[in-house]
């Protein structure tokens, strides 16, 4: 049987596709960009995507709005970019805890971080500041070790949320010094601060960016911060390693993502803006400012080897400190 010639029309839309798949990404965008981020406003996390979304909105020429999703330690903004249309037009601000640690301590999340998104930048990558309310009558951390220790179950220290980065700061200073604190988890750092704030619970780690104005202030106390190294913004703050825990070491990285299938040239378009923004004096200076070391951009390949070295880091940490959450 003689097969048919296909007909001009099929030939002219098949030609009429091929010149529009190119098109997309020199057209790209058309209309607002909705930036997620999975946590409450006011948190470190939000801070940060308000100034990605005000460089994006300015490199791309369009408009740029933020909305928070929180709840569930990310998993809740995650499900929904995941969902979403893999247009470009729906991107994500995630965090080290949302791509490494809720698969470690999750057994049934409802997003794979694998599957489900690509990871365009890392941003920075933060240390955490561990802060007191002044009641809490302690000015060093070997002096809120011993007034622990006397009052134990009597101190609360709060999170952004069960299982994040935070959270595991804190687990990990209580296994450290054996001292016995009550974990309070939040929708998000920025409830968390408040309640720190007021009295309400006693001690947070919470990152250097949101950690500086009321430590700077005097409305909280800082005993030490969590990185190897003692920081610039407080340098005459000890290190949590250098004040008897030498294996201490913690840092929350934050990134930009977006749906994995994302067409490769749209992807192309968005991560080369987040590569601008990280060559921007401006807007690394704005990083700076609140407490954010920003980071120089990354190779695909290299995106992929840190998230794996941190990964590979965290498992070891979660699996040390016996936590398997449901």
């Amino acid at each position: 049987m003689q097969r048919r010639a296909p007909s001009a029309f099929i030939v002219a839309l098949a030609a009429l596709l091929t010149v529009a798949l190119p098109a997309r990404a020199a057209d790209y965008p058309t209309r607002p960009i909705k930036l997620v981020v999975p946590y409450a406003a006011g948190g470190p996390t939000d801070v940060l995507g308000r100034i990605v979304g005000e460089y994006l909105g300015r490199d791309l020429k369009q408009v740029v709005v933020v909305e928070n999703k929180a709840g569930a330690q990310g998993a809740i903004g995650a499900e929904a970019v995941a969902r979403s249309d893999p247009d470009g037009y729906t991107l994500f601000v995630t965090a080290a805890s949302i791509f490494v640690l809720n698969p470690l301590l999750y057994k049934k999340l409802p997003y794979d971080p694998t599957r489900d998104f690509r990871l365009l930048s890392v941003i920075t990558d933060a240390p955490m500041i561990m802060e007191v309310h002044p009641s809490v009558p302690a000015t060093t951390i070997a002096e809120f070790v011993a007034y622990a220790k006397k009052n134990p179950g009597k101190l609360n220290f709060g999170s952004a949320g069960t299982g994040g980065t935070v959270h595991l700061a804190g687990e990990m200073f209580k296994q450290m010094a054996g001292v016995e604190m009550t974990h309070v988890p939040y929708k998000g750092a920025g409830p968390a601060l408040t309640d720190l704030l007021s009295g309400n619970i006693q001690l947070m780690f919470d990152t250097l960016g949101t950690a500086l104005p009321p430590v700077r202030s005097g409305m909280l106390r800082a005993l030490g911060v969590s990185s190897t190294e003692r920081i610039a913004d407080l340098p005459d703050l000890p290190t949590i390693a250098e004040s008897g825990y030498p294996d201490y070491a913690v840092s929350v990285w934050y990134g930009i993502a977006a749906p994995s299938k994302v067409p490769d040239d749209v992807a192309d378009k968005i991560k080369a803006s987040l590569d601008r923004a990280l060559n921007d004096e401006a807007f690394r200076a704005s990083l700076v400012k609140i407490g954010f070391p920003p980071l120089r951009p990354k190779s695909q390949a290299e995106i992929d080897k840190y998230v794996g070295a941190d990964r590979a880091r965290w498992a070891g940490v979660v699996k040390t400190l016996n936590i398997s959450l449901d």
